[in-house]
């Protein structure tokens, strides 16, 4: 719908000197629809100045300068609310394992892990405490580490908690999980006490919305082929 069609709404909206809230949804929606330039933009502002200068003789100039403070608000583009953070952390040292228990323990709703082992016993703690204050606990793992002496998936499992494994040839090699569907790790951190204390290993925790959709999207879509 081009600019013009919103400035024949906007004549309609100024008859009685307001916008309602249902005209005020109806132009955000619009302009979100259309997706206007900046060059749009502009000339559409001109056009609500047009509108509005044509009433500011009126006795009622004050609710037209209300309508136009409004009518702005509606069409400017809504900048996120929300701020994208991110860090990155390194091994061996305590630090990754401990980020990871505390997102753990920070979960209020759901936990979805896809990595490769799990032998560290303080994750695996954390995640039956997540377990017992029912935050919905899902596992994917590799099928043969999971056999592995030291791993806990079986433990796990024995706890309650939903795990599946890959039953394939190859390796179910990720290192992810996902906490809330708000915050996502990834990297190159097995779940191990040698990745803590040993091994040159990273990991990224980020609540970037894109990347956490993606990352969900994904871990679905193995969960449902590991059923």
């Amino acid at each position: 719908m081009p600019s013009i069609d919103i400035a024949e709404i906007l004549r309609k909206t100024i008859s009685d000197n307001r916008i309602s809230r249902g005209e005020k949804k109806l132009l955000q929606q619009l302009a979100r629809e259309i997706d206007l330039e900046q060059h749009q933009l502009s000339l559409l502002k001109s056009q609500i100045f047009g509108i509005a200068r044509q009433q500011l003789l009126s006795p009622d100039a004050k609710q037209v300068n209300e309508w136009v403070e409004d009518v702005l608000k509606a069409i400017e583009p809504r900048e996120s609310k929300s701020v994208i953070q991110s860090e990155a952390l390194f091994s061996p040292e305590e630090a990754c394992a401990l980020k990871i228990i505390s997102l753990i323990d920070r979960a209020r709703k759901q936990i979805d892990v896809c990595v490769f082992t799990i032998t560290d016993n303080r994750i695996s703690d954390a995640l039956c405490r997540a377990h017992k204050r029912r935050v919905n606990v899902r596992v994917i793992s590799d099928n043969d580490k999971s056999r592995d002496r030291g791993s806990d998936v079986d433990r796990l499992e024995s706890m309650g908690i939903q795990v599946r494994t890959d039953n394939e040839p190859s390796h179910m090699h990720h290192k992810y999980a996902l906490f809330d569907s708000n915050w996502l790790l990834t990297g190159s951190y097995n779940w191990t006490r040698s990745a803590s204390t040993e091994n040159e290993e990273n990991i990224v925790v980020t609540n970037d919305p894109n990347l956490v959709s993606e990352f969900r999207d994904h871990f679905s879509n193995l969960w449902n082929r590991y059923a």
